[in-house]
């Protein structure tokens, strides 16, 4: 088992992840090789051998956890302050941007149909991403109920869950369709859903 790695050497690990991602996008997880990644992170193969030990299974999970944090953080830095209704439309932008940018091609959901997405490592990547995003949702949330937006009584958790579940039925679709017509739904119904309840207290 490797020991703690030293600040140069979570920076060369850091390089090579990035640089793999960025092989993985431009050539696919099934065409590129070791050195297509090699190559382009410049890093000899007993380098990359001494951070990935286990080879290109291993380099193909810490990808797929750097793909999973770039999911929240492309929605930086509106996902982390949505204190306010101006906030959450700008978030609402963002992830449409994002997503339609992306189109039909999902780096992350191509990583795990190469990796096996219910294998432990990429099984854990998937929960960690959601309870995050959730987290994060239940927040913004919370900080409208601070702020008088919406009401004490409200049931955070299910509607940060309800709001979760219409997004990735949206991007669901809009991988297999290449239009944003469903997730741009999704997420104006469940802001205005939202809206309606903070009515209440308005």
């Amino acid at each position: 088992m490797r020991g703690e790695l030293t600040a140069k050497g979570k920076a060369t690990r850091s390089r090579i992840v990035e640089g793999a991602a960025a092989v993985l996008r431009e050539k696919g997880v099934v065409s590129a090789t070791l050195d297509d990644i090699i190559a382009r992170t410049s890093t000899s193969k007993s380098q990359l051998f001494h951070y990935f030990p286990a080879g290109k299974d291993e380099l193909l999970v810490a990808v797929a956890q750097f793909e999973a944090d770039q999911v929240l953080e492309d929605q930086q830095p509106y996902l982390g302050c949505l204190d306010s209704w101006e906030a959450w439309e700008q978030w609402r932008d963002v992830v449409i941007k994002r997503y339609e940018a992306q189109g039909d091609q999902c780096p992350l959901g191509s990583l795990f149909l190469q990796i096996g997405r219910s294998t432990p490592g990429t099984r854990a990547i998937v929960i960690e991403l959601m309870c995050r995003w959730q987290e994060s949702l239940a927040r913004g949330i919370r900080a409208l109920q601070a702020g008088g937006r919406l009401p004490a009584g409200l049931d955070v958790d299910m509607r940060a869950a309800a709001l979760l579940a219409a997004i990735q039925g949206g991007v669901s679709i809009l991988l297999s369709t290449g239009q944003s017509t469903h997730l741009r739904a999704a997420l104006d119904q469940g802001i205005a859903d939202l809206r309606r309840a903070g009515r209440a207290v308005a």
